[in-house]
């Protein structure tokens, strides 16, 4: 456990030096809450416009059951809360991804990483603290970016438009399903950051994982998709199978060997 405690602090210290990796903890999440409650607050000033000049339900061919029993006001700003909250989602992957991309391959451009593949280390807590190290930054910040994020609406709308953010849905997602994402970012990222030789390509390469989360941010923006418990469970259980088969992945095709003898 010391070891993985040592391994953990040194990538800590090496990566917060990247303003990328700063940027990314600290200011990302910052925009991502204050985008959705500046949102809030203009179609907030819509409201008296929007009783006057509309009229009837919100249709039920776009909004499905999410918007039932609401006024229009009030459906517009429920669905913003879920499009937005959806974006918390986006965190636990990016982060990571920029944090565990690097490393491996960066260390090896750097020189670093065959002194400490040559310690007594196992495979297993290398890597087990390259991950942590990845995780840890992502989930925390999400964490307390969400947290902002609801604190801040509940001054924004009114109670019956709040209490859809605090849907069990949501904590799920974010509480849940979020952790789990990371990890497949993290596993992902280091499996690719062992097998290529460029950092640059290394975080390419890994942003791929990204793509999934975009496209229901999208699907769900323009009504294709809308998100429910049972999508969000069934996400989660396939990402906690994925996440078994890429930390085993990970582990075994992590070569040691081959790094330290072969990598030019």
């Amino acid at each position: 456990m010391r070891k993985v405690k040592t391994i953990i602090l040194k990538e800590w210290a090496e990566v917060f030096k990247n303003r990328l990796v700063l940027f990314t903890v600290a200011f990302m999440p910052l925009i991502l809450t204050a985008l959705p409650i500046i949102t809030l607050v203009a179609t907030g000033g819509l409201e008296d416009e929007m009783s006057t000049s509309v009229s009837g339900s919100p249709p039920d061919e776009f909004f499905g059951e999410l918007c039932t029993g609401l006024s229009e006001m009030d459906c517009v700003q429920v669905y913003t809360l879920n499009l937005f909250a959806m974006m918390f989602m986006l965190l636990p992957v990016v982060i990571p991804v920029t944090i565990a991309a690097y490393s491996v391959v960066g260390e090896k451009m750097a020189r670093s990483l065959e002194p400490l593949l040559a310690t007594p280390i196992t495979t297993l807590e290398l890597l087990a603290g390259k991950a942590v190290a990845a995780f840890v930054p992502a989930v925390v910040a999400t964490w307390l970016s969400f947290g902002l994020y609801v604190l801040s609406a509940w001054f924004v709308v009114n109670e019956t438009v709040f209490s859809y953010l605090l849907d069990p849905m949501w904590l799920l997602a974010i509480f849940v399903v979020g952790p789990l994402l990371t990890i497949t970012a993290v596993s992902t990222a280091i499996i690719i950051s062992s097998r290529v030789t460029d950092p640059r390509i290394a975080e390419q390469l890994s942003a791929v994982v990204v793509v999934p989360i975009i496209m229901m941010m999208l699907g769900q923006s323009v009504g294709y998709i809308i998100l429910d418990k049972q999508m969000i469970v069934i996400l989660g259980g396939a990402t906690a199978l994925l996440d078994v088969i890429l930390v085993y992945v990970s582990v075994h095709l992590f070569q040691r060997d081959n790094i330290l003898t072969k990598w030019k």
